[in-house]
């Protein structure tokens, strides 16, 4: 232990003289993602093709949803207008592919954060978005209510995604037996499950209640209240790219500790006006937090403004103020029973 210990010192004396020599510096990477943003005049997004409650298009051609929200704060937050986000509609077996090509600037789409993910695609995943999990629909007229009576069932899941090798796992730990009908797009597995092609559909269960509400009788399927995995949901960046990274990761921090502060896109007028210091930093009116992450001292409150803060997009695109009318649970702020949580911008 102590040769090891003498090793790393004189190794890291090494490195402070090599600094202060000039032979080392540190920076961070960049790959002038912001700057070719600021230059094209709009962020481009990977988003999920249609996904209710998530991202979605209307007949004309208009996004909403979550992960649509949080694009046009990363737009809010550099241009000061929401519409400079374009959004590109990927599927799950090209998104990372055409992330890395620069086809789009980031993915913000039901994207589960793992560590091969990372290792082997060379991206980052910021921030988690959205707490999720896998679990199973079924038509309810099977008159099953766990995932541990699901034994000799055909299962309907989308090809490369981590839901595969999750199902895998979920039978192979309970000693059940399944059929697997796998099938690349995820329309292809919807439309399979509602023909009868297989009698349960795996997914991540936000995406199940989403899906269902495109079945011909929504209240005909039930989704089971087993959760079998985790799946930390986040956007996606390009490592390498750590001035981007840095953008992404805080613009959805600057919601959370929006929405901890209270402070909402109704009363932002009011919040610049604030003499609490967590505000004023958060705002704009103290420090020099902005510019730090290369964007103006307001970068938050235009967010904030134009986009609202976390929960405010919880509510109206998942939450009971939509259709899909998903409980916050885990994606409820630390200091209200959930595990959503920010550092702090000071």
């Amino acid at each position: 232990m102590l040769r090891t210990f003498r090793g790393g010192l004189l190794i890291g004396l090494a490195v402070a003289i090599a600094i202060a020599a000039g032979a080392i510096t540190y920076e961070r990477y960049d790959t002038k993602t912001l700057k070719r943003t600021i230059r094209r005049g709009e962020v481009l997004c990977g988003v999920n093709k249609g996904l209710p409650g998530f991202s979605i298009p209307d007949n004309k051609g208009d996004w909403t949803g979550f992960d649509v929200d949080f694009c046009r704060a990363v737009a809010a937050a550099i241009f000061d207008d929401p519409k400079k986000a374009k959004f590109v509609a990927l599927d799950a077996n090209e998104r990372f592919k055409e992330l890395q090509s620069r086809k789009v600037d980031i993915l913000s789409r039901n994207t589960t954060w793992s560590m091969s993910r990372e290792s082997n695609y060379a991206l980052y995943f910021p921030a988690v978005a959205y707490y999720d999990g896998q679990g199973f629909m079924l038509p309810r007229s099977r008159n099953i209510d766990s995932a541990l009576d699901l034994n000799n069932s055909k299962v309907c899941v989308q090809e490369g995604t981590t839901t595969v090798l999750n199902a895998a796992d979920h039978f192979r730990a309970n000693n059940m037996k399944y059929t697997e009908v796998k099938f690349p797009k995820l329309e292809d597995v919807l439309k399979a499950y509602e023909g009868g092609k297989c009698d349960t559909f795996t997914a991540d269960v936000s995406q199940l209640y989403a899906l269902r509400l495109n079945l011909i009788q929504p209240s005909d399927h039930v989704i089971l209240p087993d959760v079998i995995s985790k799946e930390p949901l986040a956007p996606v960046v390009r490592q390498r790219d750590d001035d981007w990274m840095m953008l992404v990761k805080w613009t959805l921090y600057a919601m959370i500790n929006a929405e901890e502060l209270g402070i909402t896109s109704k009363n932002i007028d009011e919040a610049l006006k604030s003499k609490k210091p967590d505000v004023m930093r958060l705002v704009g009116t103290e420090g020099s937090y902005g510019e730090d992450l290369g964007l103006p001292k307001d970068w938050a409150a235009r967010i904030i403004r134009h986009v609202g803060n976390y929960g405010e997009v919880y509510e109206r695109n998942v939450g009971e103020g939509s259709k899909l009318k998903i409980p916050r649970g885990l994606n409820s702020l630390w200091s209200n029973g959930g595990i959503q949580y920010a550092p702090p911008i000071r």
